[in-house]
């Protein structure tokens, strides 16, 4: 036993005695293979996993604005005297656990026709804290009237190696922002 370990221990070392055995040497060529594609093959693996992490998050964004939309659209939120704070608890109760409740920033504005209504999407400020300065309104409108819904949130995003980086806020965030555009039906 002992015997073919010092033979196989010596057969391995080949390289030690010529410089052309070392370089046809097939010893440890998948574990330097495997180092080389290692790498890139992980940072592929974060960005296709947090960019479809994004994405879901920006669709279930959308579908709980729409959702949240029709309450407004309805006269429901306006004859129940739905404050701004129940509209974001509104929100986030037709969420699920994948988004953060007191992260959520909703701006209501209404218009009295389509061309004057904007949709852009409001610039942050932010403190010497990182905390979001700007404030939002919430006017719900009357009967007839054009209502623009926008909920945004604030995406955690992780710095993925190879520089791969989804942040569009200066915070290393992504905003995510849901637009609805609506006329209130006449309640």
């Amino acid at each position: 036993m002992l015997a073919a370990a010092i033979q196989r221990l010596a057969r391995s070392a080949t390289w030690l005695r010529s410089p052309r055995a070392f370089v046809r040497s097939q010893n440890g060529a998948a574990a330097v293979e495997f180092a080389l594609v290692a790498a890139p093959f992980v940072a592929l693996l974060v960005a296709i996993i947090q960019s479809a992490l994004v994405f879901f998050a920006g669709r279930v964004l959308d579908e709980t604005t729409e959702e949240a939309s029709r309450y407004i659209m309805t006269g429901q939120a306006s004859l129940g005297g739905m404050t701004q704070a129940g509209f974001g608890t509104y929100v986030c109760n037709n969420t699920f656990a994948l988004f953060t409740c007191s992260k959520f920033m909703i701006n209501v504005q209404n218009y009295s026709d389509f061309s004057s209504a904007s949709t852009t999407t409001p610039t942050l400020t932010f403190n010497s804290s990182g905390n979001v300065t700007n404030s939002w309104s919430y006017n719900t409108g009357n009967p007839g009237d054009i209502v623009v819904v926008q909920v945004m949130y604030q995406w955690p995003v992780v710095l993925g190696p190879l520089s791969f980086n989804l942040a569009n806020l200066s915070n290393g965030n992504r905003l995510l922002v849901s637009t609805a555009v609506f006329k209130n039906e006449p309640y």
